[in-house]
């Protein structure tokens, strides 16, 4: 197994600086030292996905369509295209509602991904440090990749929801037309998803 060569190098960095550079496979500093140097980059990461799902559920859902102007619907559920509001009757505003929500709960999800990833990343640059003073990496892989496979979990319902999400995108488009040139969401995307995206730490 090689760890080292799956983790960034300045996150490796981080624990030899704190623990000057001497900690022995018996000192007791080590684990804190490692601790106190990683925990800092999932936390920064986690207060920025905070920004953004604040940004998310009150803000503009921004869309794009090939060779068309952006258009936005609005947390209220109206359509924006070139900053101009688009006139839609009750079914088209339900529709357009139902779609927004399918967006949003697909980016949490991501979000919530991003977050444990980043967990993740800097867990395996401590454990992979610690593995290399206590001889134990056997047990440091199992960890890691134990951590991993919940991710993948996680990722797994981002996939689940996408055929609801196509399903409401094709109504969208079928009760508004000018949102039609927008739904360029389709079957491959759903099929596609999920594909060679597991995370592993092997030899």
């Amino acid at each position: 197994m090689n760890l080292l060569r799956m983790l960034p190098a300045t996150l490796l960095c981080l624990p030899l600086i704190a623990c000057g550079g001497t900690s022995s496979p018996s000192d007791p500093t080590l684990g804190k030292s490692v601790a106190e140097a990683t925990s800092g980059v999932g936390q920064t990461v986690k207060e920025a996905m905070d920004d953004a799902r604040k940004e998310i559920t009150q803000g503009n859902i921004k869309i794009s369509g090939d060779k068309q102007p952006r258009a936005e619907i609005t947390p209220d559920g109206r359509l924006l295209i070139a900053g101009k509001e688009i006139t839609v009757n009750d079914a088209q505003h339900r529709a357009l509602l139902a779609y927004r929500g399918h967006v949003v709960a697909i980016a949490m999800d991501g979000m919530d991904v991003g977050v444990a990833g980043a967990k993740l990343g800097a867990s395996a640059a401590g454990e992979a440090l610690k593995g290399i003073f206590s001889g134990d990496s056997e047990g440091v892989e199992k960890r890691i990749n134990a951590e991993a496979e919940k991710i993948e979990a996680q990722a797994k319902r981002i996939c689940a929801r996408l055929p609801a999400m196509l399903a409401s995108q094709q109504a969208l488009a079928r009760e508004l037309p000018a949102f039609k040139p927008y739904a360029t969401m389709d079957q491959s995307d759903v099929d596609d998803c999920g594909k060679n995206n597991s995370v592993t730490f092997s030899r």
